[in-house]
């Protein structure tokens, strides 16, 4: 019973990480802002900040693949 304990936690975690790290939810959110400035729902500056967040949001999921594609080559 551990090990079966034991591998349904990693699965759960390798989800986890998964999902963490995917940049799909971020860019559609990315699609959604655009969208919505550009029905007047938010002001230029609401859509400024943001965009700020979104786009830092995707540059550390990238830094974050980087950093695990350089762990996976050593």
């Amino acid at each position: 019973m551990g090990l079966g304990l034991l591998y349904i936690v990693r699965e759960i975690a390798a989800r986890v990480e998964q999902e963490l790290w995917d940049d799909g939810a971020v860019r559609e959110a990315l699609t959604e802002l655009y969208l919505q400035l550009e029905r007047g729902a938010v002001t230029e500056e609401q859509f400024g900040e943001r965009e700020a967040e979104l786009v830092a949001e995707l540059e550390r999921i990238e830094q974050h693949r980087e950093e695990r594609g350089a762990d996976a080559s050593r």
